[in-house]
């Protein structure tokens, strides 16, 4: 493990993303990836179910994106960039997409949080 991490595993909520994080998670992070072609995701908004058997994704890959099961998803490493590509899908901002990461619900989460520009 990189030095600079030591100890990481320690600070709540933090969920390290790191290569073999990626290589677990690279079957549900390709599929997230490929929204970014209008193709798949106009075949994902029509028939997500396909989609996942194409992709050969898992019953709880599956239900974490049906269910847009945030901290789930960046749980088992899911790499909040391909997470932002279903959040564009699912018409879903990156504020709700956090609080989710913490399992809060956007007005919680904007409640414990001082917004820039905000009174």
């Amino acid at each position: 493990m990189n030095p600079q991490l030591k100890g990481v595993e320690k600070l709540a909520g933090t969920h390290l993303f790191d290569l073999e994080t990626s290589a677990k998670a690279l079957r549900i992070n390709r599929f997230l990836h490929a929204l970014t072609r209008p193709e798949h995701r106009e075949a994902f908004k029509r028939d997500a179910e396909s989609t996942f058997d194409k992709a050969g994704l898992s019953g709880e890959e599956r239900r974490m994106i049906r269910e847009l099961d945030w901290a789930g998803l960046i749980r088992c490493g899911a790499s909040f960039f391909c997470l932002e590509k279903l959040g564009r899908v699912k018409s879903v901002s990156n504020p709700e997409m956090v609080a989710g990461f913490r399992g809060e619900t956007l007005e919680a989460f904007l409640r414990t949080r001082r917004v820039p520009g905000a009174r």
